[in-house]
């Protein structure tokens, strides 16, 4: 009945609460009430079980971000989930994707202007172009530079803006309004409702169970007090 890592006491408890709640006369009612105490035991086993396969699919769904954001917002362009890590996304509040979204808008309209400022070229153009990026843009750029991925010139910042840059404000404006969805889908794909049948099936038998014993015993009562 009990198995050995569950709790004993709260059985006992348990059974001690229908016991007092049908005062059973004899042991046949003593056995059906003791039936309703396991019956409400394996429920609660099952509601464990529920949690546990759910559980199970959002970790899977989790290390998989490429599928599941690509499918929150399907007609949606530069939803790749690349690099994106669905844990950091789930926890963040509608506080947090407003701050995201401004953040991200500040640093395109910033990359932008740097943007304009190498196609009108003219003197430092560059060092003018460096400056106008946000700070952490401008420190992404000179460590690029550092590791000699790009040359520190016009020309090289002009394309780490439009192939590195504006693509990932483009991300993180997009995720930052489709975070709902995107969590919706986390919790959808997660459930996975079609491996909970087994589970369903057995929840509804116990019901049942519980109902047939439980209208038995009130029937002996009845039966008992005339």
């Amino acid at each position: 009945m009990v198995l050995a890592h569950e709790d004993h006491t709260e059985f006992a408890d348990l059974l001690a609460a229908l016991i007092d709640e049908h005062q059973p006369a004899g042991i046949t009612e003593r056995h059906l009430v003791e039936e309703l105490a396991a019956i409400i035991w394996r429920k609660r086993r099952v509601l464990i079980a529920e949690g546990a396969n759910i559980n199970e699919g959002l970790k899977s769904v989790l290390n998989s971000p490429k599928p599941v954001i690509s499918a929150a917002a399907p007609f949606e362009r530069g939803l790749s989930g690349e690099n994106t890590d669905l844990r950091d996304l789930f926890d963040t509040t509608p506080e947090d994707n407003a701050d995201s979204l401004k953040s991200a808008e500040i640093d395109l309209a910033a990359g932008r202007k740097a943007a304009a400022i190498l196609r009108k070229g003219g003197a430092n153009a560059y060092e003018k172009a460096r400056r106008a990026l946000i700070p952490d843009s401008r420190d992404w750029w000179d460590q690029h530079v550092a590791d000699e991925e790009y040359p520190a010139t016009a020309e090289g910042l002009a394309k780490f803006i439009r192939d590195s840059l504006e693509p990932i404000c483009y991300r993180m404006m997009k995720e930052a309004q489709f975070t709902p969805a995107i969590k919706a889908q986390i919790l959808g794909e997660g459930l996975r409702a079609h491996l909970l049948e087994k589970l369903n099936r057995y929840e509804t038998h116990l019901d049942r169970k519980f109902e047939r014993t439980l209208a038995m015993l009130l029937k002996l009562r009845q039966l008992r007090t005339g």
